[in-house]
């Protein structure tokens, strides 16, 4: 018997660091938006909706596909992504290092009625639109997914990838920048 009530006591805690590493929405309001570490913080930090420069539109489909699948942004720049669930299932897409969403695909598969309400991420019922603001302020190639169980293994994913800088332009044998 005590074996059972150790085994119960270790399931606690691991399900209740689960929760609390996913459930804790307020963690980057607490931590103030100047300092936000965390979630795909390795590409940038939400955005503002009002400073979004552009739309991009993103379907997602119960074929485990987004369209479009890759995306190009420049650096500091702020995209408003709206998601279209064409499919009969619940579909995501997550902002992430390709590290990352593999660490939590793996979590949700084995926490599959899991809730997450993180700024890199928005949930999308079937038949339904929802919306992603983010700041890409890192230049580099990053990803998106769908962590519902299943999804990202069936290949539901997609990438980001993020111009730098303006190449420095000569001016008279002197660098120069373009602003």
């Amino acid at each position: 018997m005590k074996h059972i009530d150790k085994l119960s006591a270790i399931g606690l805690i691991v399900i209740g660091s689960v929760a609390f590493a996913h459930g804790d929405e307020d963690h980057d309001k607490k931590a103030g938006a100047s300092s936000h570490e965390g979630h795909a913080s390795a590409l940038g930090r939400p955005g503002d909706p009002k400073k979004a420069s552009r739309t991009v539109e993103i379907t997602m489909s119960d074929a485990m596909r987004f369209n479009p699948s890759s995306i190009s942004v420049k650096r500091n720049e702020t995209i408003r992504f709206v998601l279209r669930n064409e499919g009969k299932l619940k579909h995501e897409m997550v902002l992430g290092t390709i590290r990352e969403l593999r660490e939590h695909a793996a979590l949700m598969l084995k926490f599959p009625e899991m809730e997450h309400a993180d700024p890199n991420q928005a949930s999308v019922e079937a038949g339904k639109t929802g919306e992603l603001v983010w700041q890409f302020t890192k230049a580099g190639s990053f990803d998106f997914a769908c962590l519902q169980a299943g999804h990202f293994e069936a290949g539901m994913k997609g990438n980001v990838v993020v111009a730098g800088a303006a190449a420095p332009v000569k001016v008279g044998g002197h660098a120069d920048h373009k602003h």
